[in-house]
């Protein structure tokens, strides 16, 4: 509760300080400019996606979604023409288990078709449009996908990928990567008896099918 603005800061409360917005979108450049600009396009449309934010809203009254400086015109919804093929992209990032293939086409149908909620049958046709061997069974693997994080439950029995399961995807083919970035975003909880910090694995669960 430290964070909270004082009485005597009262004139500030309508919203955050220019400086600490500025602070941000220093940090947030800083870090875009060590990646490439496809990857650029793909970290900022993910962190808009988990936030709910949408570029280009009329009803948006706050102008840092409109007009952040540099980083708004680096964000374009992906394009037909640029998007990468589903056997291209699944050829791109190798996914070794079906846990990971899952999580690949729910990125893939999130991101390049404008599907942000699937079912595991969009799942299982866009594995066929790929060229990829036939799930052994996509409901068990869909399933294994949710319990690893990867995938979050949407409405109407439908499944979307969660925050977690866009660092995995972004971060393969490299796996440590992957693995890394999903440990680093966990929470971290405390072992009751030893009183360690303890971090799930998502590893454990990506390896089975």
């Amino acid at each position: 509760m430290s964070d909270l603005p004082s009485s005597d800061s009262e004139p500030n409360a309508a919203g955050p300080k220019p400086t600490a917005e500025l602070d941000v979108l220093s940090t947030v450049v800083r870090h875009l400019q060590s990646l490439s600009a496809d990857a650029q396009q793909r970290v900022i449309a993910s962190a808009l996606t988990f936030l709910g934010l949408q570029l280009g809203s009329q009803n948006s009254s706050g102008p840092n979604v409109r007009h952040s400086g540099a980083v708004a015109p680096e964000v374009d919804r992906f394009s037909d023409d640029r998007a990468p093929s589903p056997k291209d992209f699944l050829f791109e990032k190798r996914p070794t288990t079906d846990v990971e293939r899952i999580a690949c086409l729910g990125y893939y149908l999130t991101h390049y078709r404008d599907t942000p909620h699937f079912k595991t049958l969009d799942l299982s046709k866009l594995n066929t449009e790929a060229a990829q061997l036939k799930l052994t069974n996509p409901t068990v693997a869909v399933d294994n996908a949710t319990k690893a994080g990867l995938l979050v439950p949407a409405s109407k029995g439908a499944k979307q990928i969660s925050a977690l399961g866009e660092l995995y995807v972004q971060a393969l083919p490299d796996k440590e990567s992957a693995r890394a970035a999903v440990a680093h975003a966990r929470p971290k909880r405390k072992n009751r008896r030893s009183g360690k910090t303890a971090v799930t694995k998502t590893e454990n669960s990506s390896g089975e099918n």
